[in-house]
């Protein structure tokens, strides 16, 4: 199963809640690192963290599958 048939495919219900979850992660991140005022440089590190853990964990969980829907795909 290609990458395109898996982003299509149904996502359990789990992966679809830790997506939402990860892109929360991002938007604070971002906002956290783009902020127009001066902050510490450890919370615009962190901003930076949050941001790539939120959009990895977003990216996983879209490309994560039902058993039966990729099953069905293979064949």
């Amino acid at each position: 199963m290609n990458a395109i048939k898996r982003a299509q495919a149904p996502t359990p219900k789990f992966f679809k809640t830790l997506r939402a979850i990860g892109l929360l992660l991002a938007a604070i991140g971002s906002a956290v690192f783009a902020a127009p005022i001066a902050l510490p440089a450890a919370i615009i590190t962190l901003g930076g963290y949050l941001a790539v853990a939120g959009g990895v964990v977003s990216a996983v969980s879209q490309l994560t599958v039902e058993l039966k829907s990729a099953e069905n795909a293979v064949e």
